[in-house]
């Protein structure tokens, strides 16, 4: 495990707080109800005011995005996502970076609606992000992946010693796997194909404990 990485697993997704040469880079920030665990989090690795570098949203949705706007304001740091993912955040709805659905999906949209971002939760973001962007800028070694499958505008960091945050694009809920809520699953697949020759040391991911990428099968 990577020492200047801080896993925040809240109850049902992760954050986490990432060591830059002069601060920290946050990648997602939870849901609503995790704001206070994650202003405690940022305050106990010694995170202040003008610390805050970045703030990596992976993908629009509420479980990721919904302190984004909170933490921008409360520590000054700049909010990054991809292009595709705008809508969806600028909205609060989830199926705006999303393709057309499924008759199943279709029947998961009104219990998917409760996972909305508030008003107050919504925003646009300061920077946007594509494949082969760095982060050194902002003080990290780190090379930005354009990773869709599980929405178009999922974003992956890797860094320069192989610690991979995945968003959803990989998750550990109940053992090592691709995304299991799928917006596009043949792109998810290629996109898999081509991340899985990438020297990743240690995937962390949006949904459980960090893991080997060798552990997918």
């Amino acid at each position: 495990m990577n020492e200047s990485v801080l896993r925040l697993a809240f109850r049902m997704v992760n954050a986490y707080l990432v060591r830059a040469d002069d601060g920290f880079i946050l990648i997602d920030t939870g849901f609503r109800s995790n704001r206070k665990a994650l202003d405690a989090a940022l305050i106990g690795a010694g995170c202040s005011v003008g610390d805050l570098k970045l703030i990596v949203i992976t993908h629009g949705d509420a479980d990721h995005a919904s302190n984004a706007a909170h933490m921008r304001q409360k520590y000054g740091a700049k909010i990054a996502m991809h292009r595709a993912e705008v809508d969806a955040v600028e909205s609060g709805d989830m199926f705006q970076s999303r393709g057309l659905l499924s008759p199943m999906r279709r029947l998961l949209k009104p219990l998917m609606s409760l996972f909305r971002l508030k008003k107050s939760e919504r925003f646009t973001p300061d920077v946007l992000l594509a494949e082969g962007d760095r982060l050194t800028k902002y003080g990290l070694d780190a090379t930005v992946f354009h990773v869709p499958g599980h929405t178009r505008g999922s974003l992956a960091v890797l860094t320069a010693d192989g610690a991979f945050f995945s968003g959803d694009f990989m998750e550990n809920r109940i053992k090592p796997s691709i995304a299991t809520f799928v917006d596009d699953a043949a792109v998810l697949r290629t996109e898999f194909d081509r991340i899985k020759t990438l020297n990743i040391q240690t995937v962390y991911p949006g949904h459980g404990k960090p893991f080997a990428l060798e552990e997918i099968g």
